[in-house]
């Protein structure tokens, strides 16, 4: 290939006249182009199987779109890279798309690695791990799959499944006793010794079987051996199988669509709507949905869905493996094109699919579902906070658009470390500052009393209120309260209000509906019938983000608890003992417990405890404590 860069003369107006020039000088070779703006900044990169025909086309001053019109009217200058062959063009197009990121040409904007499974092979007992990055180690690679979470989820199930290890080799060499993961039926033990080279190598084989597609023949190997396991009365290896059995099932039910008739392919659908676009890729692997990803790619305004998919494919596998099959929504213009190109890549055939029936076709339709429901929360998170909170008012009949909203949550672990949260939202979107936190102090609390719980935030909330702004001048009251649950929880909150005279203040209970499945909610207000919104209105989705946050905000503050509750040493309470100390009681007893039962003459035996101190830790435990 030869790189002709040609440059215009100043004297050369912008636009037509410009690309009219080059065509002098420009013959049938195949190639790639640049049109760049009198910065010398790239404004679009495109391929041709013929450069002059290709340029001829934008010397016409008739016939072309808005956005191409503006692209010709800023082009002051153009460069020209021949290539041997067009799929050579179609190759370098998509990478310099990449790398230079023009104005005007479709760019994929999120292009990270995927994660796979890797199944080792250099050790006696191999390890199955989580990989993402190069394949450069010897092993066996499944994937890719959509997520780390979809990785994570699928290797949990396998590992009570086949009871494989994923320690490190260095961990599994020191080990001289179980780990916990043994102890919790997760991983066989091999490190001492408690399963043959040859039994754990049959498991290796059967997770690889399973990860190949070939899960029926596993489940029913496993199912055998339970039968003759529970003939023979050895009722708790019996058990075993049966539960490896249950964890095989719910590893094909969290991948959800298993299709039969497709083993390897990736399914790309695209919807487009409101000049935004959304791509929706799920990877189809051993006849096993392995998860899907949305993708949106910064498109024109009047851009083709052909265009968009076709830059799609080829920026998205530039860095990445094709499968064999492509199965997409809209037919591209040079799919045969396309598919030497990633067939080459590949070094194997890769066949590019518009199907129009049959399970194939299923396929694209849920996947492309799935694009138009991604791109409905894409654009209700990007639309002006102020219309969704006219959507808000409508949709809960309120009298304006609320300027507060003060949405509540609760976190706790089986009552402990009881926090509840307090999140704010407004035309300016979350007022982070306005957050507050609240350590639930109810001794009298039934542990997990969420009731009780939400009594006690509410009550410390509006007592403050109160006292703060009685005169509701300092913009501090709610408009709307959003609280978790359903109608018993709504009834709860109105009663409390009503104790404090407030009852002119909206509040709407956000529960989980059918299947407690995001999209199904349903909202309870005080003396009305429960309803839902549209499965795909902007409003729906604005809840659902602050029902989240609040979530969030409420979990992390119960960690942050939790933690400091769990790092909480009783000796740092003792008058007297600092850190040197306290690192010496600990060295000699083991633990703060075993201080708090230590005798005193044991403690007077400690290095650096004087006398006098041991008998004022002495006295702290037994007497206070």
């Amino acid at each position: 290939m030869s790189d002709t860069p040609q440059t215009e003369n100043a004297d050369v107006p912008h636009g037509f006249e410009v690309i009219q020039s080059y065509l002098k000088t420009l013959d049938s070779s195949p190639g790639v182009y640049r049109m760049l703006d009198e910065q010398s900044r790239v404004l679009y990169v495109g391929k041709a199987r013929n450069l002059r025909a290709r340029v001829s086309n934008y010397a016409r001053p008739s016939g072309h779109s808005r956005r191409i019109f503006r692209m010709i009217s800023e082009t002051a200058s153009m460069m020209f890279l021949t290539t041997r062959t067009e799929t050579e063009a179609l190759l370098l197009e998509q990478n310099l798309i990449k790398q230079l990121k023009p104005k005007f040409n479709v760019l994929l904007r999120d292009d990270k690695s995927f994660p796979n499974i890797q199944v080792t092979t250099e050790h006696a007992f191999p390890q199955i791990r989580k990989h993402r990055g190069a394949k450069t180690e010897k092993a066996a690679y499944y994937g890719p799959f959509a997520s780390a979470g979809a990785v994570n989820r699928t290797l949990n199930q396998l590992q009570k499944v086949f009871l494989l290890r994923n320690c490190s080799d260095s961990m599994f060499e020191s080990r001289t006793r179980p780990c916990l993961l043994y102890q919790i039926k997760r991983c066989s033990a091999p490190c001492v010794g408690y399963i043959s080279e040859a039994d754990y190598a049959r498991s290796v084989k059967d997770a690889q079987r399973f990860l190949s597609g070939k899960s029926t023949g596993v489940q029913e190997a496993l199912a055998a051996q339970m039968m003759e396991a529970s003939e023979a009365m050895e009722f708790e290896r019996a058990a075993a199988l049966r539960d490896r059995i249950r964890a095989l099932t719910q590893v094909q039910t969290v991948q959800g669509i298993n299709p039969r008739g497709v083993a390897e392919a990736d399914v790309i659908a695209l919807h487009m709507e409101g000049g935004q676009a959304c791509v929706q890729v799920f990877f189809i692997r051993a006849h096993q949905n392995w998860g899907n990803k949305d993708y949106y790619p910064r498109v024109g305004e009047d851009v083709e869905a052909a265009e968009v998919l076709e830059a799609f494919l080829g920026q998205f596998y530039d860095t990445k493996e094709p499968p064999r099959l492509l199965l997409l929504s809209h037919g591209i213009e040079n799919a045969d094109l396309m598919a030497d190109a990633l067939s080459g890549k590949l070094g194997r055939k890769v066949e590019i699919a518009v199907p129009q029936r049959g399970e194939k076709a299923e396929l694209v339709e849920g996947a492309a579902r799935n694009a138009r429901e991604s791109l409905a929360r894409r654009m209700a998170e990007t639309a002006t906070q102020a219309k969704l909170l006219r959507g808000v008012a409508e949709a809960f009949g309120l009298e304006a658009p609320p300027q507060r909203i003060e949405v509540y949550d609760n976190s706790h672990i089986m009552g402990t470390n009881a926090v509840g949260a307090m999140i704010v939202a407004g035309p300016e979107g979350f007022l982070k500052n306005q957050y507050r936190k609240f350590n639930i102090r109810g001794d009298d609390l039934t542990p997990g009393d969420d009731f009780g719980m939400m009594k006690e935030v509410l009550t410390r909330r509006f007592t403050r209120l109160l006292k703060d702004d009685p005169e509701r001048d300092k913009g501090l009251w709610p408009d709307l309260l959003l609280i978790d649950g359903g109608a018993g929880q709504v009834s709860a909150v109105a009663e409390i209000m009503r104790e404090y005279g407030v009852e002119d203040i909206p509040m709407v209970g956000v529960a989980k509906g059918i299947d407690r499945d995001a999209g199904k909610e349903e909202f309870h207000r005080i003396g009305q019938r429960p309803f839902a919104l549209r499965h795909n209105d902007p409003v729906l989705y604005f809840i659902q983000r602050l029902r989240d946050e609040a979530h969030r905000f409420a979990i992390g503050t119960h960690r942050a608890k939790r933690a400091k509750s769990q790092m909480a040493n009783p000796l740092d309470e003792v008058p007297g003992v600092g850190a040197s100390r306290k690192r010496a009681l600990l060295a000699h007893f083991g633990s703060a417990k075993a201080v708090s039962r230590a005798n005193l003459a044991d403690l007077k035996a400690v290095d650096g405890v004087s006398a006098a101190l041991a008998e004022r830790i002495y006295a702290f435990f037994h007497e206070n404590g």
